[in-house]
């Protein structure tokens, strides 16, 4: 009996040895044992940066390059007066009356010369004439312009803006190759530039 108590008492010692392993062993698989990362505090401050290179400033100064002459374009297209005074004031040419009257009459031959390429379809050799020409017989007409009464001034400068804006679009019209377009404006050229040669 003794033995029997014994071994009972074992039997049951043991059981309970083993279920408290076994609770041991559950627990932290039953609990989150997993605490949340600390967070590290936030500086108000920026990282340092790398000190610019040569390119980097080489960039910077290009871009800022860029945005004050888009300025500089965007006030130009602003505070531009009409076509007219737009043109009069960029042609500033530095010769005289007689220079000018001289060399007038050959510059607008060479003008309307322009009419042998325009049949050969020669347009981009057409453009070159037609721009040269055509800027050196604006520097004579200012001159000219200039030197009259101030009465004759504005009738004269209107001449001289319609003649240089038919030559603009002559240019345009070369340019596209349009056939039509480029008679029409050749035909209103010539009218124009007999029409302020005679009152010259």
């Amino acid at each position: 009996m003794i033995c029997c108590s014994l071994y009972v008492l074992n039997s049951s010692q043991s059981k309970s040895t083993v279920t408290k392993r076994l609770q041991s062993l559950k627990e932290p698989y039953g609990r989150s044992t997993i605490s949340a990362p600390e967070t590290q505090p936030t500086t108000a401050s920026s990282p340092n940066k790398p000190p610019p290179t040569a390119a980097t400033i080489s960039a910077t100064t290009r871009r800022s390059s860029l945005i004050q002459l888009t300025a500089s374009a965007s006030a130009l297209f602003l505070f531009t007066e009409p076509a007219t005074a737009f043109d009069f004031r960029m042609t500033v040419p530095d010769q005289t009356v007689e220079e000018a009257e001289s060399g007038i009459q050959a510059h607008a031959q060479r003008l309307v010369g322009v009419k042998d390429l325009l049949m050969a379809e020669s347009w981009k050799e057409a453009q070159k004439v037609l721009r040269k020409s055509s800027s050196l017989l604006k520097q004579d007409m200012y001159t000219i312009i200039q030197a009259k009464p101030a009465e004759e001034r504005a009738r004269l400068r209107k001449l001289y803006s319609e003649l240089f804006n038919g030559v603009t679009k002559l240019d345009y019209a070369a340019r596209d190759e349009d056939r039509i377009r480029v008679w029409e404006c050749y035909d209103r050229v010539v009218s124009s530039l007999h029409h302020i040669l005679s009152t010259l």
